[in-house]
């Protein structure tokens, strides 16, 4: 049994899934998928993470149960065989025959099941396209799959246009919204008047609403809107970033 088995069967052995792995050792889930399929090997420092994470010793995942080697047991397993020493011959056979038919029963499950399959968000081809209440699949957006480099809660892509949100959002460059509300500061994607805009929202105490360019050079696309503007603002979602960028003048 090679090495990716043996990892694949002690994850699922602990009811670990593939994300649940990935982010617990820092890598993608991509990464996880290749090592359990043998594609890619691990560096050092992720392997000493897993070996805490699945609670066991470096030879586990190295042994060969077919060579007749040494075998090393992880926790649990050393606790179920010193419990099956522990037995007299009619408890044994009798263990022997349950885990017999579990093991049967898991196989002919497990051939069964569908392979994990990635989530996929929508990636809009312009923050326009993202306002459209029926997009069209293949002219306005595509699917893309939610790998280990998307933030978690994610809910679709967009892909920015302009240079107002820069350096924190370059043109050209995709950002990952979710529909959480808005808290002063936070970046969003918006319509105002029929205009999709990416900025960053800042509410005072009376109720005006500022939707800041990050970029101060490009101060001339904020836009303001006092309470009794008679305009409208509608908000799509927030942006999700690495941290809240600090918003013009303290506010």
């Amino acid at each position: 049994m090679s090495f990716g088995q043996r990892l694949r069967d002690r994850r699922k052995e602990l009811g670990i899934s593939q994300g649940e792995l990935a982010k617990a050792l820092g890598v993608s889930l991509s990464a996880v998928s290749n090592y359990e399929n043998g594609q890619n090997a691990m560096r050092e420092d992720v392997l000493l993470r897993l070996f805490r994470v699945l609670q066991i010793e470096p030879n586990y995942l190295y042994q060969d149960a077919f060579t007749g080697e040494s075998f090393t047991c992880s926790v649990e397993e050393e606790r179920l065989v010193r419990a099956y020493r522990s037995l007299r011959l009619p408890g044994k056979q009798a263990l022997r025959a349950m885990a017999d038919t579990l093991t049967a029963y898991q196989s002919e499950m497990e051939s069964d099941e569908p392979e994990e399959e990635l989530r996929q968000i929508p990636l809009y081809r312009t923050p326009a396209a993202a306002g459209y209440a029926s997009p069209v699949f293949g002219e306005d957006f595509d699917y893309i799959p939610v790998t280990g480099e998307v933030p978690q809660g994610a809910e679709f892509a967009v892909r920015i246009q302009g240079d107002s949100m820069e350096p924190h959002i370059r043109d050209g460059s995709v950002v990952y919204v979710n529909r959480d509300p808005l808290s002063n500061g936070d970046v969003g994607i918006f319509c105002v008047d029929g205009d999709m805009l990416c900025k960053q929202y800042v509410r005072d105490p009376l109720g005006i609403v500022y939707l800041f360019s990050l970029n101060r050079k490009r101060a001339d696309a904020d836009v303001v809107l006092p309470r009794d503007s008679g305009r409208t603002m509608a908000c799509f979602g927030r942006v999700l970033l690495a941290s809240r960028p600090k918003a013009p003048g303290g506010m």
